[in-house]
C-alpha cells in the first residue's frame, strides 16, 4: 500500500480521539480555557451526561472575531509567547481543544472583549456553519451539543449518561479545588449540583467540594524544600474511604493523577490503613517550571519530574510528619447513625403514689392482683432481689464486675488534667468508658493497644533494639522450604524485633526469643503468620519496607485481646500511653481507637438540649 496524505477532516478526527476521548474530557479543555482567560466566575450547564449538551461560560478577557477564527484552527495558542514549551504556566497550551471538539459535535462560540462587540461562530462537525453578531457581557461562551452524534463507532463506547455525568462533575470538581480565588457552578438537566463561591481559602474549598466533616478530621500540610513546596490537607487515617477517587493531586495547579504521586501516597499511609482503604486528601505541589515536563500526555494529566525520588521522599516524610504531629487524633465524633441508634426508654404513666418508687411502703401498693384472683385477695410478696420501676416489678442482679469500675483506694485524678480523660469503667469485656472534660471517652482496648505495641516495635526498626524474651526450651516450627528460606534472610531485621530464630534443617526454623512485651504468645503461628506475609507482599518491596509491615501482624499478636477484663489501674494505664503515643488514634487498619460523644450529644439525648 502507497503512502499517502489523509484528508484534513480525518487528521482533526484522530486529533480528537486523543484529546476528546468522553465528554469529561471536552468539559475540562472548555474549563481550562476559561481559567486562563483570566475568569472570575465560571458556569457549566450539562444535559444527558454531557453526550447531548456541554456549556461552559465564563467572564474571562472575550475574544474579537479574528481572534476567534484563529482559535478555532489546529496549532494555534495564546498561552505560549515564544518557544518555551517547559516554561508553561498556563493550564491548556497545545491549540488542538476547539478545533477538536469542533470537529466531531456540533460547537456555537460566543466571546466579546471589554471594549468590543459580541461575535458568534458556529462549527458543525469541522465545517463553518454560521457566524454574526451575538448578545452578551464580557467574556466566551462555549456551547457543544451532539458529541460524537456523527461517528457512532465512538459514540457507542460512551458510557451511560449517568456515568458520564459523573466524570463531567469530577472534572469540574478538580479544577474548582485547584483555584478558590474563582467560583463555580454547575447545573445538571436543569438542576444546580455544585456552586461555590470565590474567594474562598483551601481548606474551606477543599470541604466544601469533598465532605464539610473534612474540616474536623483533617491535618494541614505545609512544607518546603529549597525551591519545592507541598501544601494542602489530608484526612486522619481513620477518616477513610473505600475507593480512591477521593485524592486531589496537583501540580503546579493543574490537576493530575500520577502514579509516582498515588504511590507516594500510598507509602504515606502504609501501615495506618487496610489496603481496601484510601485516605482523603488534597496535595498541591509547586516547584519551578524546568522541574517538571506537563507535555508527556496530551490529556496533561501525567506530568515528568526531574528528580522524582525528592518529589517522592518529600511527600512520604512530609505527610509522617504531619501525621506523627498530632498524636493520638481520631475521628472527632461518632458518626450521625451511630447517634441515631441510641433509644430512649419510653416513660409509662405513672401509677398512684402509695408506694416508693423502689419497693418501700405498704404491701397493697406492690402489684395488681394476679388474673383470676379472688376479690378479697391480696397480691403476693414480691420476690427477694425485685426493683419497681413505677407500676412494674423488675429482677435485678448485682452488677457484673467487669462492667463497673472498682472503688478508689485514693481519690481519682482530675478529667480534665488528661485529654482522653480517666477511666470509669469496662463495657462488654471490650470498651474502656473514659470520662474527659468536654465529653464521653470509648476506647476500643485490643484496637489501642495493638497500635501501641506496633510504634514500640517500630523503635526497635529505628534502631533500638525490642527486648526479647528467651524461651525455656526453643521451639521449632515446621514450614516449606521456601517459606524457611524467607525467614532466614530476614532473621537480622526480625532479632531487631525481638524475635530470634536460626534455620533447623531445610523445612523447619528454630524460634529461641519472641518480643518480651508480646508476653506468652503462640509462637507456632505468629512465625507462620510472618512467614505468609514476607511471600504475600508485592515483590516490588525491599525487605525492609516488608519487614515494617510485618510488625503490624506481630503488633496484633501481643495486644490486649477484646474479652479480657481490665482493672481500673490498667485502664488507665492504657490511656495514658494512648495520649503519648503517634498515630494512636488508629489501629493498624485504620479504624478508630477511640471516640468521644460530646457532653452536648449526650444532653441532647436525654432532651436537656
Amino acid at each position: 500500500m502507497s503512502i499517502r496524505r489523509l484528508p484534513e477532516t480525518l487528521v482533526n478526527r484522530i486529533a480528537a480521539g486523543e484529546v476528546v476521548e468522553r465528554p469529561a474530557a471536552a468539559l475540562k479543555e472548555l474549563v481550562e480555557n476559561a481559567i486562563d482567560a483570566g475568569a472570575t466566575r465560571i458556569s457549566v450547564r450539562i444535559a444527558e451526561g454531557g453526550i447531548g449538551l456541554l456549556e461552559v461560560e465564563d467572564d474571562g478577557c472575550g475574544m474579537t472575531a479574528a481572534e476567534m477564527a484563529l482559535a478555532l484552527e489546529r496549532h494555534a495558542t495564546s498561552k505560549l509567547p515564544d518557544e518555551a514549551i517547559d516554561a508553561v504556566t498556563t493550564l491548556g497550551f497545545r491549540g488542538e481543544a476547539l478545533p477538536s471538539i469542533a470537529s466531531v459535535a456540533h460547537l456555537t462560540l460566543e466571546s466579546r472583549t471589554a471594549d468590543g462587540d459580541g461575535w458568534r461562530r458556529i462549527i458543525d462537525n469541522g465545517a463553518l456553519a454560521g457566524e454574526g453578531p451575538a448578545a452578551l457581557a464580557k467574556g466566551t461562551r462555549v456551547r457543544v451539543e451532539h458529541l460524537f452524534a456523527r461517528i457512532p463507532a465512538r459514540r457507542k463506547f460512551l458510557r451511560s449518561a449517568r456515568s458520564e455525568y459523573a466524570a463531567c462533575l469530577d472534572v469540574v470538581r478538580r479544577l474548582a479545588m485547584s483555584r478558590p480565588d474563582v467560583g463555580f457552578s454547575v447545573e445538571h438537566d436543569g438542576r444546580r449540583v455544585l456552586d461555590v463561591q470565590g474567594g474562598q481559602d483551601r481548606l474551606a474549598r477543599v470541604a466544601a467540594l469533598t465532605s464539610r466533616e473534612l474540616a474536623a478530621n483533617s491535618i494541614g500540610v505545609d512544607l518546603d524544600r529549597g525551591e519545592v513546596h507541598l501544601g494542602g490537607v489530608i484526612s486522619l487515617p481513620t477518616y477513610n474511604r473505600g475507593i480512591a477517587d477521593h485524592q486531589y493531586l496537583f501540580v503546579n495547579g493543574r490537576p493530575v493523577k500520577d502514579r509516582l504521586l498515588v504511590g507516594a501516597l500510598r507509602g504515606a499511609y502504609a501501615d495506618l490503613l487496610a489496603r481496601d482503604r484510601h485516605p482523603v486528601v488534597a496535595l498541591f505541589l509547586d516547584l519551578p517550571t524546568q522541574e517538571v515536563d506537563v507535555n508527556v500526555h496530551p490529556a496533561k494529566t501525567e506530568v515528568r519530574f526531574r528528580d522524582p525520588q525528592l518529589v517522592r521522599g518529600m511527600i512520604v516524610g512530609g505527610l509522617r510528619r504531619a501525621l506523627d504531629e498530632h498524636g493520638f487524633r481520631s475521628v472527632q465524633r461518632p458518626a450521625e447513625a451511630a447517634l441515631a441508634a441510641w433509644q430512649q426508654e419510653p416513660v409509662a404513666p405513672a401509677a398512684p403514689a402509695t408506694g416508693s418508687l423502689f419497693g418501700g411502703g405498704s404491701g397493697a401498693a406492690w402489684a395488681a392482683p394476679a388474673p383470676g384472683a379472688g376479690a378479697g385477695t391480696l397480691p403476693a410478696p414480691p420476690p427477694p432481689n425485685t426493683a419497681y420501676v413505677y407500676d412494674r416489678q423488675t429482677p435485678f442482679a448485682p452488677a457484673p464486675l467487669a462492667g463497673r469500675a472498682e472503688v478508689a483506694e485514693a481519690e481519682a485524678p482530675a478529667a480534665e488534667a488528661h485529654p482522653l480523660g480517666i477511666a470509669r469503667g469496662q463495657i462488654a469485656k471490650t470498651y474502656i468508658v473514659a470520662e474527659a472534660e468536654d465529653g464521653l471517652v470509648i476506647v476500643d482496648q485490643h484496637a489501642a493497644h495493638e497500635r501501641l505495641v506496633l510504634e514500640q516495635l517500630r523503635c526497635g526498626m529505628a534502631g533500638q533494639p525490642v527486648a526479647a524474651q528467651g524461651l525455656l526450651m526453643p521451639e521449632v516450627v515446621e514450614l516449606d522450604e521456601p517459606a524457611c528460606d524467607r525467614l532466614e534472610a530476614a532473621a537480622p531485621q526480625l532479632a531487631a524485633l525481638g524475635v530470634e530464630l536460626e534455620r533447623f534443617g531445610p523445612a523447619a526454623v528454630m524460634v529461641r526469643a519472641t518480643p518480651a512485651m508480646l508476653g506468652n504468645i503462640d509462637c507456632r503461628k505468629l512465625v507462620t503468620d510472618i512467614a505468609d506475609d514476607l511471600a504475600g507482599y508485592d515483590a516490588a518491596l525491599g525487605l525492609a519496607e516488608k519487614i515494617e509491615l510485618v510488625a503490624a501482624t506481630m503488633a496484633c499478636h501481643g495486644s490486649v485481646r477484646a474479652g479480657r477484663t481490665l482493672n481500673v489501674p490498667e485502664m488507665n494505664a492504657l490511656l495514658r500511653q494512648m495520649e503519648i503515643t503517634p498515630h494512636s488514634g488508629q489501629c493498624n487498619h485504620g479504624r478508630p481507637t477511640w471516640v468521644k460523644l460530646a457532653m452536648d450529644d449526650v444532653e441532647k439525648l436525654f432532651g436537656r438540649k
